[in-house]
């Protein structure tokens, strides 16, 4: 791997620009104050997501041609990640990526066959059982929250999508796994953020 290439994806190089690129691009945004400083160790953990990130796009747009995908078949972010625990779920990587459409087409492709049982929702419903319990008026105007659960058939449908939901992101963010651990190659320097090899992954205080 040459001195400029940050990373090979089924041997194609990303170089070094591109992820210079993509960090003048996050410096120059409303953010950026938010930012490490560039040359410290945290400044170069930004610089390996940034290349997570690159990487994860290329693999998956290579999938979306395999596929014959293309944004048309993509859902709605908010069907794919509909909260904050969802983007924990999956990732931070896989989550900056599927703001692309493409992205989300092939996550829509990819776990397209997860199904949850009629036994999973149950047990479900049966360890939670005011979690889609609507909320009450309370005299005030606020809401009250439920003290009643309410029977298996009234949330059958939404604790389905919920586990549905979660289920995908799974299999999603395992078969990315997969994908990326088949397909990428990094160079020194650029390693996975959370490798515990490389000196800038320090667990502090």
């Amino acid at each position: 791997m040459s001195l400029d290439t940050v990373a090979t994806v089924a041997g194609e190089p990303i170089s070094v620009a591109e992820v210079d690129a993509a960090e003048a691009r996050l410096r120059a945004g409303a953010g950026a104050a938010r930012l490490p400083a560039a040359g410290t160790g945290e400044g170069r953990q930004l610089r390996r997501w940034l290349t997570q990130l690159i990487v994860t796009r290329r693999v998956v747009a290579a999938e979306a041609v395999a596929r014959g995908l293309t944004a048309r078949d993509a859902p709605a972010e908010a069907d794919v990640l509909p909260d904050a625990t969802a983007r924990l779920e999956i990732g931070s990587v896989a989550a900056a990526a599927l703001a692309d459409p493409l992205s989300r087409a092939v996550y829509a492709d990819v776990t397209a066959a997860v199904r949850v049982s009629d036994d999973d929702v149950a047990a479900y419903h049966a360890r939670n059982p005011l979690r889609f319990a609507a909320s009450s008026a309370a005299p005030d105007g606020w809401r009250a929250p439920a003290l009643t659960a309410p029977p298996l058939d009234e949330v059958r449908r939404v604790i389905a999508e919920h586990l549905r939901g979660a289920a995908r992101r799974r299999a999603f963010r395992v078969w990315l796994d997969a994908r990326r651990a088949a397909l990428v190659e990094l160079a020194p320097g650029y390693e996975h953020p959370g490798d515990p090899r490389q000196p800038d992954n320090t667990h502090r205080h």
